[in-house]
């Protein structure tokens, strides 16, 4: 599984992200971005990885989540 790293020092809150993958990305009321679930939903990859390489000031990027790993 994936999850989505935000750096919101680059973030301009342009909301390109929130139209790509609305069940993971929104703006709120004061422009600024927020994650609805850090975790890539099942069936959502194709959407956030169109919405990570649309992010005109990318400020997001994507990585292994650990956290759902099984350690061997």
């Amino acid at each position: 599984m994936m999850k989505v790293v935000v750096d919101y020092g680059k973030c301009t809150g342009l909301g390109i992200c929130e139209s790509l993958a609305p069940d993971v990305f929104e703006v709120n009321d004061d422009g600024e971005l927020e994650l609805k679930q850090s975790s890539v939903p099942e069936g959502q990859l194709e959407d956030v990885e169109a919405a990570v390489e649309g992010c005109p000031t990318e400020a997001l990027r994507l990585e292994p989540d650990d956290s759902s790993a099984d350690t061997e």
